[in-house]
């Protein structure tokens, strides 16, 4: 059974969104690029990219044109096999191309997505990480903390999750003030 990992952006006060749902704080903390080596070298394991639909819209519109030169990730998001869990979506394109459309159960979708592929990563698309969570399919949590607070917003795990303990993986710091915290995922208590 494959890995899965979830990967959040967050403020240093723990929230993946802003009360809108917004994301503005991202460039409010002004860390251009400053995990991109980190990321290089996680990609470097990951077998496939699993996207909810607003996720995947944003992520449509941007990477497969992004500048490889100014987006070192971007070779590597737009090579590995993509899908996108909806149950609206007909079609998914993708720069000249498409990705893979999953629908119906989240849980039983992923479990089967979970045994062709050795490691799957979900960015943002909190709707989803929340089923994830909830069907106890999160393998590893990966966060990504911007030196910036809010005060209020969405959290990166569903409110009903109760408590998992996390065993602590890795912590890299950056001289922008970024860190990078991976856990693994212990099943709930």
């Amino acid at each position: 059974m494959g890995i899965l990992t979830v990967e959040q952006i967050v403020t240093a006060d723990g929230y993946a969104a802003e009360p809108d749902g917004g994301i503005r704080f991202m460039d409010a903390a002004d860390v251009g690029n400053a995990n991109d080596d980190d990321q290089l070298k996680f990609l470097r394991g990951v077998d496939a990219i699993l996207l909810g639909a607003n996720t995947y819209r944003m992520f449509a519109g941007y990477w497969p044109e992004a500048d490889p030169d100014l987006e070192v990730v971007a070779e590597s998001i737009n090579r590995l096999p993509k899908f996108v869990l909806s149950n609206t979506l007909t079609e998914a394109p993708w720069g000249d191309g498409s990705i893979g459309i999953l629908s119906g159960d989240a849980a039983g979708t992923i479990a089967e997505l979970k045994r062709r592929y050795e490691r799957i990563i979900v960015w943002g698309s909190l709707t989803l990480t929340d089923a994830l969570f909830a069907a106890g399919l999160v393998d590893e949590l990966r966060l990504r903390v911007v030196p910036v607070l809010i005060g209020d917003g969405r959290s990166f795990s569903p409110t009903a999750l109760g408590q998992r303990r996390l065993e602590l993986v890795r912590v890299v710091s950056h001289p922008s003030g970024h860190v990078g915290v991976t856990y693994r995922v212990s099943a709930s208590d």
